[in-house]
């Protein structure tokens, strides 16, 4: 099971480069593990990343592993410790989300498919430095409610699920949203959002049509 983790972070860390989603030594995956989780390692680019880099760890940060953690661990654990049903997450510095998080605004319900993510909208968390409990406080602070996920201020995106194709399934559906709301800000027109009880009827439909458990 270990090493299945360990591959399974290798493969989507080099997806995440490979779709867009991020570059260079940025962006960061993990995966609950037993009673802690597995995290990327810290400032090893994913094409250069071997399966055995990856860090079994605890919530509390402490670990035995050759390789520094990413810089974000607490933010992953901060999820995983206020999110029970969350199985894995994803990190990551997309052009448009990273765009649209230095406006330090949601993703409103331009489009239905905002549903997909949890609610209303992809709300964006407050500016904090990177790598502190205060981000990660910050983050838990704007999915609250029950999202899947948030932009975070002057930063970039995080978005999770119950398991590793969930989880980047989302990111790229977050990414996707954030260049089509901004390509519809770009035209100078206010893009017309659904009303709250529009986007209720969505997730209504989607229960009906068992949307969830394919997402």
């Amino acid at each position: 099971m270990t090493e299945t983790i360990r591959t399974a972070l290798l493969e989507y860390s080099r997806a995440s480069v490979a779709r867009g989603l991020t570059g260079g030594t940025s962006g960061n995956i993990s995966q609950r593990h037993g009673t802690g989780m597995m995290v990327t390692p810290s400032g090893i680019a994913p094409e250069r990343m071997t399966s055995g880099q990856m860090v079994e760890m605890a919530f509390d940060g402490t670990h035995d592993s050759p390789c520094a953690p990413t810089s974000e661990w607490a933010l992953h654990a901060a999820i995983y410790q206020s999110r029970p049903e969350v199985g894995a997450i994803v990190h990551a510095h997309p052009r448009h989300c990273t765009a649209l998080s230095a406006l330090r605004r949601p993703i409103p319900a331009f489009h239905y498919l905002v549903g997909g993510l949890g609610g209303f909208e992809v709300p964006c968390a407050s500016y904090a430095t990177f790598g502190t409990p205060e981000m990660a406080q910050a983050v838990i602070t704007a999915i609250a409610p029950g999202f899947h996920g948030c932009l975070m201020a002057n930063h970039g995106m995080v978005a999770f699920g119950r398991d590793l194709p969930q989880a980047f399934g989302r990111a790229l559906l977050m990414e996707t949203l954030a260049e089509q709301y901004l390509l519809a800000l770009s035209s100078g027109l206010a893009p017309v959002l659904l009303s709250p009880e529009e986007m209720a009827d969505v997730a209504a439909q989607a229960v009906r049509l068992n949307y969830g458990s394919q997402s």
